[in-house]
């Protein structure tokens, strides 16, 4: 099988029978869990089924090629078990360890975000397997990033889609055309939008397995799918490319490895040939694959090219198990009850909270079908933008969360950072092209209502000396301690007007210039402030020194400035 993997089978009457009866073996090993349920009676395995997304749509891929090799007719060769099943049987139920490490933190993590979703890691490893190969063999680093970009071929138009560039080829190296790239093998364009970091790196890298992989949940996962259902499955397959072969092919490895898989060494996994035009990164270092012929890539489902083999007057369909035809059935009709029309606020009202604070106003959002009632389980993803330093609780910018029976969802508890100013926090219909329901909230500076100093000490000091004693406050709010408040210090003059005094008492800066105003300043964790030396000049007499707070508290010190006695 390993030689065999890459190869590209027939499109017609021939991949689809190969395809049935592979499905079929499964089927027979497995029971109900290899039907597909949107197949729409696999005629030609190129129309898409039953709900399944426009196929004007791109998809994730943007439809390029793919492996349409199928896993052996027996079972995984798990550990533990048998050990008289066929060598290809067990080198292609072995997923490279970082690969296999990235789609089950996928799983984990879809868990936590979208519970509702029920992705399977199998599902990921299959889709990793017919786009890249499992990265060609897990040839990734120990961030998981692959040694050399995985593109697929140029999708101008030729054989395949178009889909003139959308990034300037910063990410497939193409400014004129897309490329899919990595080992899920994204479209720029979808990337931009589905990108993750799932290596906690502060990137988003298309050719790292663990974004990658990520990234490809959370798509799988959009338009509040249940992916344990088997109809749901079949429609998010279809979105990442619009074929039922396709479809075939990912449903097969899927219950392939359903039933048993291991774990082997990065770079050790089956390693794919050329596909399509795309780039093959050199070999392993003492490997030596045996040169295998590829034919000419096969245009994709629904898009002409020069090489496209004409269809037979009368096309054949496969067989049931156990004898008996399938026919096409019609899609059926949209139920209004359970489409979705609007998502909306849900009276949410003004959001401010204090820095470092917990905003008190929860984010809600309505979901309504197409009659404008309730619609229970939609995928809602709420997302913080702006330069804020605010996050969810547990420091998330992003969350997706499924609507409940009475339509709504809420958002986690928004917490304040220290950056002040607005903000906005989008709540969107995952996977929808229904706009977003956008949320202004505001952080404003910490307050204090009262400062006062903290000691009561005369302040003094001879003309050109510095004073002996520090000047120490306090900031409170309504009683209690208020820490970050930002203080602004400042030497005034007297009279009903007051303003920044030229003489008198001054304080130093970084460069040892004379300043009388100081800001930045900030009260520490106890509320408290102590205000660096202050020095005195030649001038004598008494002077102030006013402190005012963010909230407006004032307090007003005096320093007297005196020769000392004789």
């Amino acid at each position: 099988m390993a030689a065999q993997f890459g190869r590209r089978l027939r499109r017609g009457a021939t991949t689809t029978a190969v395809a049935a009866v592979a499905v079929a073996a499964l089927a027979a090993s497995q029971g109900p869990g290899a039907v597909l349920a949107s197949d729409g009676g696999g005629t030609g395995g190129d129309q898409p089924a039953a709900g399944s997304t426009p196929s004007d749509d791109p998809a994730a891929t943007g439809n390029s090629p793919y492996y349409t090799d199928l896993p052996p007719l027996v079972s995984p060769n798990k550990p533990g078990t048998s050990t008289n099943l066929p060598i290809t049987g067990s080198a292609q139920s072995g997923i490279p360890a970082s690969v296999l490490a990235a789609y089950k933190k996928a799983e984990r993590s879809l868990a936590d975000t979208d519970a509702a979703c029920r992705l399977p890691w199998q599902l990921l490893a299959a889709i990793g397997k017919v786009e890249s190969g499992q990265a060609r063999g897990g040839r990734v680093d120990a961030n998981g990033t692959t040694f050399s970009p995985i593109l697929g071929p140029v999708l101008n138009g030729q054989g395949f889609a178009m889909i003139k560039d959308t990034d300037n080829g910063a990410y497939d190296g193409d400014s004129t055309h897309d490329r899919a790239v990595g080992p899920m093998q994204f479209i720029p364009s979808t990337w931009a939008t589905w990108g993750q970091d799932g290596n906690d790196d502060g990137r988003k890298d298309p050719n790292n397995i663990y974004d990658a992989a990520l990234a490809a949940g959370r798509y799988l996962c959009a338009g509040s799918r249940d992916l344990a259902v088997a109809a749901d499955l079949d429609r998010a397959v279809l979105s990442y490319n619009h074929s039922n072969e396709y479809l075939r092919t990912v449903r097969s490895w899927f219950d392939y490895y359903k039933r048993g898989t291991h774990e082997v060494p990065d770079g050790s996994g089956v390693v794919p040939p050329p596909l399509g035009g795309g780039t093959d990164p050199s070999p392993n270092p003492g490997t030596s694959p045996t040169p295998t012929p590829t034919p000419p890539p096969s245009p994709r489902p629904g898009l002409k090219g020069p090489s496209t083999p004409s269809k037979p007057s009368t096309p054949s369909t496969p067989s049931k198990p156990g004898g008996g035809s399938t026919s096409p059935e019609p899609a059926p009709k949209p139920n209004p009850a359970q489409t979705l029309g609007a998502v909306e606020n849900a009276g949410t009202s003004k959001l401010t909270a204090t820095a470092g604070g917990a905003f008190a106003e929860r984010i809600k959002v309505r979901a309504k079908n197409s009659l404008g009632g309730p619609l229970a389980k939609v995928s809602v993803t709420f997302t913080i933008a702006g330069d804020t330093d605010a996050r969810f609780e547990g420091g998330k910018s992003a969350v997706t969360l499924a609507t409940g029976a009475d339509g709504t969802v809420t958002a986690p508890v928004l917490h304040a950072g220290e950056k002040t100013g607005r903000f906005t926090v989008r709540a969107i219909a995952t996977g929808r092209s229904l706009p977003a329901v956008p949320y202004t909230a505001t952080v404003t500076a910490r307050q204090a209502d009262a400062i006062a100093r903290t000691g009561d000490k005369a302040l003094t000091a001879a003309p050109g000396a510095e004073f002996a004693d520090t000047v120490a406050v306090k900031a409170t709010y309504r009683g209690a301690v208020a820490s970050g408040v930002a203080v602004t210090a400042t030497m005034i003059t007297d009279g009903d007007t007051p303003v920044e005094n030229d003489k008198g008492p001054y304080f130093k800066d970084a460069d040892g210039n004379t300043v009388r105003t100081l800001t930045d300043l900030k009260t520490g964790a106890d509320g408290t402030l102590t205000l660096p030396k202050i020095y005195a000049d030649d001038t004598t007499g008494t002077y102030r020194l006013r402190l005012t707070t963010e909230g407006g508290a004032t307090v007003v010190i005096e320093l007297d400035v005196e020769a000392p006695a004789a």
